[in-house]
């Protein structure tokens, strides 16, 4: 094999790059992270600019940008990246994305091509978002969102708590792969009951650290009825949008909890208010909301007293943006196996969705 030409079209750490290239001599990395900011500018909503803090100066020519991309046989992107890679890169093989949703690539010209995408999931920071499920679920069992409004009156309203313990309460985990297993495992740690859905359930199979029972996403009411609350890790697919509606709602018992850190369509947000204002249920985190990259939160759903909303910052390890290592470990894992002819982890089913 000649050189693989492997060109990052969002910024690496130097660990990053080093990891990369150490994987194989053959391996000629092209680190053009700050290259495509300009473009990528021009060509994303304002409000997902203003969120991943995209450069707006054209540090390198179009024509280098190009040039690269010509050469290109395998790229990796974190998110945002260029929306037109596919039609850019005549001799690419492989595109790596490095966040674990693949319904970033909707919005691109990758998204049903004939070229072979893989994502990271399972290997975006499961431990940090289950992490972030947990804080929710006590957030909202604890009522700490009552002391912020104290804080704004400048009075304790003491009967405005109304606290629940989460030992002996049951959570269901909508979606649970590698980030949902972490979450259900912590989560049976503070002495929940843990049972959960995932898309294919193969009989035999062991169940996950902390579960007590699994099931398909056709069994997603019937595991509802049995839970206090609920997690939602699903991938987003044309199959889950709206899969939290009113009649997931509903079957939950009353009082139950909403934490979300997958995609804000997945859950039917007028659905989700109206079950809170009727008391259905007693609160919701959303580390996402329907539309995020085009525009901040619907005023109903951001005021809403029983409703804490966060700016998809559950992956998060430290301060900054997505971190060294996120999703490095699959593409250097991918990349080897590529270079041996090997099956690929994490190939996205254009006709799954993920």
């Amino acid at each position: 094999m000649d050189k693989v030409e492997v060109v990052s079209v969002s910024a690496l750490s130097k660990e990053d790059a080093a990891r990369i290239r150490a994987v194989d001599p053959r391996v000629n990395l092209i680190d053009a992270g700050d290259w495509f900011s300009c473009e990528i500018a021009e060509t994303w909503p304002a409000q997902t600019v203003r969120s991943f803090a995209v450069k707006k100066d054209e540090v390198v020519p179009k024509a280098d940008r190009d040039a690269a991309l010509v050469k290109a046989e395998i790229v990796v992107h974190a998110f945002p990246y260029p929306l037109d890679i596919r039609a850019r890169s005549p001799r690419l093989k492989w595109v790596h994305q490095r966040a674990a949703g693949a319904n970033n690539l909707w919005r691109g010209d990758l998204w049903g091509s004939d070229v072979m995408v893989t994502t990271s999931r399972a290997d975006v920071a499961p431990y940090p978002i289950g992490e972030y499920a947990v804080a929710g679920l006590l957030h909202v069992a604890r009522d700490f969102k009552q002391a912020f409004l104290d804080i704004q009156t400048g009075n304790f309203n003491r009967s405005a708590y109304s606290p629940v313990p989460l030992a002996g309460r049951t959570v269901c985990i909508v979606g649970a792969g590698g980030i949902g297993q972490v979450a259900g495992k912590l989560l049976a740690g503070l002495g929940m009951k843990v049972i959960g859905v995932r898309h294919t359930v193969r009989s035999g199979d062991p169940l996950p650290e902390g579960f007590s029972t699994m099931g398909g996403h056709d069994q997603l009411l019937e595991m509802l009825a049995q839970s206090n609350d609920a997690v939602v890790a699903v991938q987003l697919t044309k199959d889950t949008e709206n899969l939290m509606n009113k009649a997931a709602f509903a079957a939950m018992k009353p009082g139950g909890i909403v934490v979300n850190v997958a995609r804000g369509e997945i859950v039917d947000e007028t659905a989700l208010l109206d079950a809170l204002d009727a008391g259905q249920l007693k609160g919701a985190v959303l580390d996402v909301y329907a539309g995020e990259h085009d525009g901040p939160p619907p005023p109903r759903l951001w005021n809403h007293p029983r409703v804490t909303i966060t700016p998809h910052n559950s992956p998060r390890a430290r301060p900054g943006g997505m971190g060294v290592g996120i999703g490095i470990n699959t593409f250097c894992e991918n990349l080897r196996a590529y270079i041996d002819g090997k099956p690929l982890n994490n190939v996205v089913d254009w006709k799954r969705g993920y």
